[in-house]
């Protein structure tokens, strides 16, 4: 996992708390943020606050609008391609590799768990969520810093897609068994079958994601 930030400039720190928040799922695609409200939250001034908003600007996760404000972005069909991309190269690789006993593997069955019981519940922000700690846990077998810092930007925009669909459900359920599927593959110290797995799973969400966002957009 990552560390919280503490040695960064302010700024830093702040960009992390909010990646954070768009991680979690609580800030939505196209929503505005306020400054006042943020300032006030994190208790910095709004000098600051800016400075980590261009920040995240930069990292394509929030958009300013002259004269309107800061907005959390929207992702595009093409992003979404290429986030599912990067994801193939990252995540099947770090499976690749997995040691047996690495702590990540229990991270990644403590996050199939959450994600059932959140699904029993029919809590699919819950699930998303779950499902957010898992690929994070699989990232953390590769066991580089420069690695979950990357992915923590990758899963930002990951979750901002999920907040462009109108059937979560859709999307989650499934998943949730196979993620319990890789991580008895790594348990049982089959890491190139995960490996496998993982690329047939991210092929499918990816096109589960996009067929979505094509329905959402004719709709509109």
């Amino acid at each position: 996992m990552t560390d919280d930030g503490e040695g960064l400039p302010l700024a830093d720190r702040l960009a992390r708390r909010i990646r954070a928040a768009l991680i979690s799922g609580e800030l939505s695609p196209g929503q505005r943020l306020s400054e006042a409200a943020f300032s006030d939250r994190f208790e910095v001034s709004r000098n600051s606050l800016r400075e980590a908003f261009r920040l995240l600007t930069k990292d394509g996760l929030l958009r300013h609008e002259a004269n309107r404000g800061v907005f959390v972005a929207v992702p595009s069909m093409a992003s979404i391609i290429d986030i599912y991309r990067v994801r193939r190269m990252l995540e099947c690789g770090a499976l690749r590799q997995a040691w047996q006993q690495h702590t990540a593997i229990r991270a990644m069955r403590a996050a199939v768990e959450m994600a059932r019981a959140r699904r029993a519940e029919s809590d699919w922000i819950g699930v998303g969520s779950a499902n957010m700690v898992f690929h994070t846990a699989v990232i953390d077998l590769a066991d580089s810093a420069r690695l979950n810092e990357f992915y923590e930007r990758i899963s930002a925009e990951l979750r901002l897609c999920f907040g462009l669909l109108n059937d979560p459900e859709h999307l989650h359920s499934p998943f949730v068994d196979m993620n319990d599927a890789i991580t008895t593959l790594v348990e049982t110290n089959r890491p190139e079958e995960a490996a496998a797995q993982m690329e047939t799973y991210l092929n499918l969400a990816e096109r589960t994601m996009l067929k979505a966002l094509e329905r959402a957009s004719e709709l509109a």
